[in-house]
């Protein structure tokens, strides 16, 4: 657990995200500011520009659908927005909050909307579960489930908040504040993730991967042919 006490010291929470797929694109955007698009992440934000109008609430049947909703966890050290959080009727008071506008108490489950499909990763659960963590601290109830909706096979996913994705969340979160406070970008290591990389051009994994070479190189036979003096 981290507890941040200062607003200053809150991290963006889709940075869990970044760190979870790679290190060195997590330290290029959010230490170094840097951004590109491709298809994938143009089709994102799309999706995303069509989910989250935060002056838009509607109710389908018993489920409350609220869009681009503010969440934050000092716990965490994050802060964020949450694409759609939903709320369904509910007499648990361990898990349902009151509602200004209803009655009764409201059981909240964030939704987060993503392109193409199913990650073999953890990446978006990751996302998702942080997005639950803030809920918890903001309204004093346990949030345990959650959805994600992917786009391309236009499939609902319910996700189970527990233990194991929790402690992986901590973890990030952990090491997301030590590599920002740390301020060094990460060295390049290739992988299966380069391709998929909107900034796989800033990101050059080929060249550092050849200067490594060339260092090893000169070490090997340059400086270690030099006489000691």
């Amino acid at each position: 657990m981290i507890t941040i006490k200062k607003e200053e010291e809150l991290l963006a929470l889709s940075g869990l995200q970044h760190l979870a797929f790679c290190e060195r694109q997590w330290a290029l955007i959010h230490l170094e500011g840097l951004w590109a698009e491709n298809r994938p992440t143009m089709e994102g934000r799309f999706l995303h520009e069509r989910v989250n109008d935060p002056f838009f609430d509607e109710s389908r049947g018993e489920v409350l659908i609220t869009r681009s909703v503010p969440l934050v966890s000092y716990q965490l050290g994050v802060f964020g927005i949450a694409d759609v959080v939903e709320f369904y009727p509910t007499t648990d008071t361990r898990v349902g909050v009151e509602l200004p506008t209803r009655t009764g108490l409201w059981r909240p489950a964030p939704v987060e909307y993503k392109r193409g499909y199913p990650k073999p990763d953890d990446r978006d659960l990751v996302q998702l579960c942080a997005q639950a963590i803030c809920l918890e601290e903001m309204l004093g109830i346990a949030v345990d489930m959650g959805y994600m909706y992917y786009w391309r096979p236009r499939r609902r996913q319910q996700v189970a908040i527990d233990e194991e994705l929790r402690l992986r969340v901590y973890e990030l979160a952990r090491k997301m504040h030590r590599l920002f406070q740390e301020g060094c970008t990460p060295p390049a290591k290739r992988g299966t993730n380069c391709r998929l990389c909107s900034l796989f051009d800033y990101c050059l994994p080929k060249l550092t991967k050849r200067q490594k070479s060339v260092e090893d190189y000169i070490h090997k036979n340059i400086a270690g042919a030099v006489p000691n003096t």
